[in-house]
């Protein structure tokens, strides 16, 4: 939407937490951005400007020592793992406006900008301070490479900033039995000069802030305990060594990641700005602006987003979020992510196994608008993903298009009386969006389904299948079928913020444009549709099973460090190589894959055996440029049941990626079918 356009509609800014870059993203990740993405599509669907941004929080000791670890820069480590984050939120049907990172200018800038200001008016102090060193590496020690016992209640095993158990705040120096995380050394106290922002001097307005509506109600009450305590000066810098910015007028001091990670939403954003004439950055950051600006985050950063930002950004002269939405936890079968039972899931992991949409909808149908943490059951899942989406959903089209399609030539009833289910369906459109805006996703999804629980017993009493076979009632179940279709076009209205794709498929069916929140009002009458093809396929617990073991094979502490560093696998023995059959094969045939964003699928002529491969090299071939080519194949790979059909080899390709992908071409002379050694 311009900036002419209605001033009715809402303008909006959303983001992300901040996804570090110094790891993988998992399921327990992908909960804050699926949330954020539903509500950003609903607002877009109802026709309003929302803006969604996310960025890469890159700075910090821990990506310094993983990227010496890597012995790559940290320029280098940071950028293949924001590569390795994107790919994954994409393949899950995140998409954000502009998805940047902290390590950029537009981020230095209004770092040193905010900094300044506050400067200015005094909010900065600068004193002495006691640090823990650590006697073996030679450095300070930041607080998550410090481990103890928390000074408050006691519990073992603690970071230096703040306690899990009890959520106490405190210094590395408070921890009881301190140990250094990088050399297992007894830490020495030692001083250092540190910049600290004067917290306590925004704690009237931070009080009422907090309670006129910006944070939900369990933070409030939360943040009444921290006022209680008194709230202390913040320390913003670091010694070197340090990957981030250097405070201005400093020689070795640097900003703390949590001061730049919460200004990378503003970075991300006039990243956006300037590269595009629809926004303007001071229409949305300014004190004065009606724009609304929300943060997604979970409960652990509680504290940095609901006092330290809003403060931050009232003493430089920017607007405040105008909501602050914190979630909960997730467990999986009832316990914390766990390697052992293969409950730590990785994003890439679970996508090897399932759509995305199954868990974006089952996320749906459990989140409230509360802080509550709440449990993945993997049999639940496999339940309700059966029983709501293929089930009730799509169960209203599947019983219904072939009536249409065989008997009435893809038309729909041109003589749709008012009918009191389908106004029933439009009638609760207010509900349903008012249940999206306040986030109480787990009651839309309840309400979504009972609608659909209604359609479905209206075809059932209707029974089209046995009307169809007498001539004087024939004519009924054209009716009785585009009624039900139009419902059916209506909960994809519903449900199309949490699986898209599906809804882009039920567009395709219904012979319709992107449906858009008003055209529920629409009933489609004298509507030619298109044959119905399956859209969701109902899933079983030996597919959870598989994932599971799969899980179990990755290291629930590894991050991405060893990936890029490319490791030697565990050695293999001669006997071991011969086992891989390498054949010339001609590529018959190539096409694009539905629904895959880096798949082509693949005919293979072995020399008179067929072979379908499904190759992730999509970014760097049109197909019309392999059919005819020989290439190398692993012919004995045991086929593989993928999402798109089964993949009965693998073909030999290099490259880093993207465009830059090589499928290997044998010497002239081969033969397809001919064996490599």
């Amino acid at each position: 939407m311009s900036k002419t356009e209605s001033a009715s509609k809402r303008r909006i800014l959303i983001s992300s937490a901040l996804p570090y870059a110094n790891g993988s993203i998992h399921i327990g990740h992908m909960l804050e951005h699926i949330l954020t993405n539903i509500w950003t599509r609903f607002q877009k669907q109802r026709g309003h400007q929302c803006v969604s941004v996310c960025a890469d929080d890159t700075h910090g000791t821990p990506v310094m020592l993983s990227a010496q670890k890597a012995n790559v820069t940290p320029e280098e480590y940071i950028s293949k793992i924001q590569q390795e984050h994107e790919q994954d939120f994409e393949d899950f049907l995140v998409k954000y406006d502009n998805y940047h990172s902290t390590h950029t200018e537009e981020n230095k800038f209004y770092c040193e900008l905010i900094y300044n200001r506050l400067k200015d008016a005094g909010h900065i102090a600068v004193r002495n301070i006691s640090q823990l060193f650590d006697p073996e590496k030679q450095m300070f020690l930041p607080d998550r490479f410090v481990k103890g016992s928390c000074p408050k209640c006691g519990s073992e095993d603690q970071y230096g900033d703040n306690c899990d158990s009890c959520g106490a705040t405190y210094s590395p120096t408070d921890l009881k039995n301190p140990v250094s995380a990088l050399s297992g050394a007894t830490p020495i106290e030692k001083e250092s000069e540190h910049y600290f922002f004067k917290l306590p001097d925004f704690e009237a307005m931070l009080k009422t802030w907090t309670r006129q509506g910006h944070v939900q109600e369990q933070i409030a009450n939360k943040l009444d305990e921290w006022f209680d305590a008194g709230l202390q000066e913040w320390d913003i810098s670091r010694d070197a060594p340090y990957f981030g910015f250097q405070i201005p007028g400093t020689k070795d001091k640097y900003f703390y990641v949590w001061v730049d990670a919460p200004i990378g939403y503003m970075a991300s954003f006039k990243n956006l700005c300037d590269k595009t004439e629809e926004l303007d950055f001071d229409d949305f950051w300014s004190p004065e602006s009606d724009a609304e600006i929300y943060h997604i985050i979970g409960k652990d950063i509680v504290y940095f987003h609901t006092l330290f930002w809003p403060a931050m950004l009232k003493g430089s002269g920017f607007k405040q979020p105008t909501k602050v939405h914190a979630h909960g936890f997730l467990t999986v079968n009832g316990t914390k992510m766990s390697k052992s039972k293969g409950t730590f899931i990785k994003a890439r992991t679970y996508l090897n196994h399932f759509s995305p949409e199954y868990l974006r909808y089952y996320f749906m149908a459990k989140l409230t608008n509360r802080v509550d943490d709440f449990d993945l059951n993997l049999e639940d899942f496999v339940a309700r993903i059966n029983s709501d989406l293929v089930g009730k959903y799509i169960n209203i089209a599947s019983r219904c298009a072939s009536f249409i399609t065989k008997h009435f030539d893809g038309r729909l009833s041109a003589n749709l009386p008012k009918h009191q289910l389908i106004e029933e369906f439009q009638q609760s459109s207010e509900e349903i969006a008012r249940l999206y805006e306040n986030m109480e996703f787990g009651k839309a999804v309840k309400t979504i389904m009972a609608l659909a629980d209604k359609a479905n017993q209206y075809i059932a009493n209707e029974e089209p299948w046995v009307k169809i076979k007498a001539s004087e009632s024939a004519q009924s179940v054209q009716e009785v079928c585009s009624v039900a279709l139009n419902l059916f076009k209506i909960l994809t209205i519903y449900l199309k913020p949490v699986v898209p794709e599906t809804a882009e498929k039920v567009e395709a069916f219904l012979n319709l444009p992107s449906l858009q929140w008003d055209d529920i009002n629409e009933v489609l009458q004298d509507h030619q549709i298109n044959k119905f093809k399956p859209m969701i396929q109902r899933i079983d617990n030996k597919q959870v099973e598989a994932m599971i073991e799969e899980a179990k094979t990755l290291d629930e502490n590894a991050n991405t460090t060893t990936q890029l560093a490319d490791p030697i696998k565990t050695e293999i023995e001669y006997s071991d190589f011969d086992k891989i059959d390498l054949r010339i094969a001609r590529i018959a045939k190539a096409e694009q894959v539905e629904g895959a964003d880096k798949l082509l699928r693949l005919e293979l002529d072995l020399g008179g055996q067929a072979r379908q491969v499904f190759a992730g090299i999509k970014s760097a071939y049109e197909p019309a440029q392999l059919e005819g080519k020989l290439t190398v194949m692993v012919a004995n790979l045991k086929p593989r049941k993928m999402r798109f059909g089964m993949s009965e080899g693998m073909i030999l390709a290099a490259g880093p990626g993207g465009k830059d992908i090589w499928i290997l071409n044998p010497d002239e002379g081969a033969q397809p079918g001919m064996r490599v050694k």
